[in-house]
């Protein structure tokens, strides 16, 4: 693994994509495990896992649950139209919706709308709730156009590793 001159982008050999591949399939796999998976030492393996930690390619470890198991199937997406785009606004916008816990993911987009939320409740009618206490002008906000997806086709938390 290479940090580049700034630490924004990182040179990846295939052991560290191996490792990556492993993890994100099983973010609890032990050290022996992984070692042994990938074909190196625990102890060599062990200081490569650190070096991706604090790189900063791995940022985290979680663990991905059901929603609809827990009493949160819907799912929305709401594109957000900002009051202004000085950045008070955003900033402002910004840290409200990281407060939010059914906000499961904000972008701030460069197209149409300002923003775009992931949204998750139990029913549409926490929905309105929501946004009409919290997707309002006191956090940014001019504007809301929800999107409701019919299926989900795809859901992915791995990427891809294959043509770094």
């Amino acid at each position: 693994m290479k940090l580049s001159s700034h630490s924004i982008s990182i040179k990846l050999d295939r052991t560290d994509k191996n490792i990556i591949r492993a993890l994100q399939q099983n973010g609890r796999m032990q050290n022996n495990d992984l070692a042994r998976k990938i074909g190196l030492s625990p102890s060599s393996c062990l200081r490569r896992v650190k070096l991706l930690e604090e790189s900063g390619v791995i940022q985290n470890y979680t663990t991905v649950i059901d929603p609809q198991k827990i009493g949160l199937p819907l799912i929305l997406f709401s594109r957000i139209w900002l009051v202004g785009q000085d950045a008070e606004t955003i900033d402002g916008f910004i840290e409200a919706m990281k407060e939010l816990p059914h906000v499961m993911e904000c972008y701030i987009i460069l197209g149409e709308c300002d923003a775009m939320l992931k949204v998750v409740v139990p029913d549409l009618e926490s929905y309105r709730k929501f946004q009409s206490t919290h997707l309002t002008k006191k956090n940014g906000i001019t504007s809301v156009k929800t999107d409701l997806p019919s299926q989900i086709i795809k859901q992915s938390f791995q990427l891809p590793l294959d043509n770094l």
